[in-house]
């Protein structure tokens, strides 16, 4: 199989668009409007309070480790801080942007904002750029937020581990935004209306870096850099663990989330960082529903679903060797199982996708 370009602005773009992948109607499970109603109701009180925990945690792990500081003791505090700041803010930014985290819309842009900020990704772009992935899920050359390519690159998904690549990207990105440009895969899915404020964000963010590097510049210490912008390194490797598995190995180019998207029960810590994404499945089928509704969904409509990976362990164990299949075949995939009380998948639309098989192939 010849290798496909994942580029937003190459032949799969236009290939998508003919085959009617852009913009496609997707398979959702049966969910009666009125319980379908009640799920999608946004509140405030659960939200407020994880808010309050996440950020009291911040504060206090990143005061005693500038307490501790430059002591090897402050180390366990400055990991748990680079955590919350590098990864939980990774979901927060995601249920934020998607404003179903609270009822309240001014809070829901406030966590947004600082969240984009600690990620280092532009408020603007990725509320157009996250659109556009919920509406093109994994489809190759429209989805600009596929993580796990074919074949994948297996450096590229260890070091992002530690936010190498993508933080060298998203500076990348900051920067160029801020001399006042865009680059051509934005210039796709965000209007030329929104641009202005990608370049205004991208120039604000560029002076508070500076500060902050001034700062430790003047005070000839990294600990300003250890509050503001080393956690997205160090504090990275949560969010990409549970991230790779919403859509590894699995297919591309289908219109039913079940054939992409993957449930992953956690324990109850991996999911305040992650907010309950482990229901992803769930959330890409119905994604303005809260993510505290997400577990009462996923009973909802369970028997119409694959089963789910029963812990990050064993969603690893079965995602790598696909993974590493894929270096030789990449047309490869994990087709999970869909139970007997499911609706079958659509095998008219897709069995004859072009390198989509119907079967994982035989060795």
């Amino acid at each position: 199989m010849a290798r496909r370009d994942y580029s937003l602005t190459g032949p799969e773009a236009a290939r998508a668009v003919e085959r009617g992948l852009a913009a496609a109607e997707w398979y959702h499970s049966d969910v009666p409007r009125k319980e379908m109603k009640a799920l999608m109701k946004r509140e405030d009180q659960l939200a407020i309070r994880d808010t309050i925990i996440l950020f009291g945690c911040m504060i206090l792990f990143a005061g005693i480790g500038i307490a501790l500081w430059p002591s090897w003791w402050s180390a366990p505090f400055w990991l748990a801080y680079g955590v919350l700041y590098g990864s939980a803010m990774d979901s927060r930014w995601h249920e934020c942007g998607h404003g179903t985290a609270f009822r309240t819309d001014w809070m829901n842009n406030a966590v947004y904002q600082v969240a984009s900020f600690c990620m280092i990704r532009n408020p603007v772009t990725w509320r157009w750029s996250h659109a556009r992935h919920h509406t093109d899920t994994i489809v190759v050359g429209r989805d600009p937020e596929i993580s796990v390519m074919r074949p994948p690159d297996f450096l590229r998904l260890v070091a992002n581990f530690f936010g190498l690549f993508d933080t060298w990207n998203s500076l990348g990105r900051m920067l160029l935004n801020a001399s006042g440009r865009l680059a051509p895969d934005e210039a796709t899915y965000i209007p030329e209306s929104e641009q202005p404020k990608v370049i205004r964000i991208a120039r604000i963010w560029v002076a508070i870096y500076a500060a902050t590097i001034l700062l430790a510049l003047v005070t000839w210490s990294i600990l300003p850099l250890m509050v503001i912008g080393l956690p997205r390194l160090y504090g990275a490797w949560h969010h990409v663990m549970t991230g790779l598995l919403q859509h590894g190995g699995l297919a591309e180019d289908v219109t039913d989330h079940r054939l992409n998207c993957r449930t992953v029960y956690m324990n109850p810590v991996s999911r305040f960082i992650y907010w309950n994404m482990n229901y992803h499945v769930e959330h890409h089928m119905f994604p303005m529903i809260p993510y505290h509704r997400l577990p009462e969904l996923h009973e909802r409509i369970k028997d119409d679903l694959p089963e789910p990976s029963p812990s990050i362990p064993a969603a690893y164990a079965e995602m790598i060797p696909v993974l590493v299949r894929q270096l030789r075949y990449e047309d490869f995939f994990l087709r999970r199982d869909l139970p007997p009380t499911a609706r079958p998948y659509r095998e008219d639309l897709h069995d004859e996708v072009p390198g989509i098989p119907a079967a994982m192939p035989a060795e």
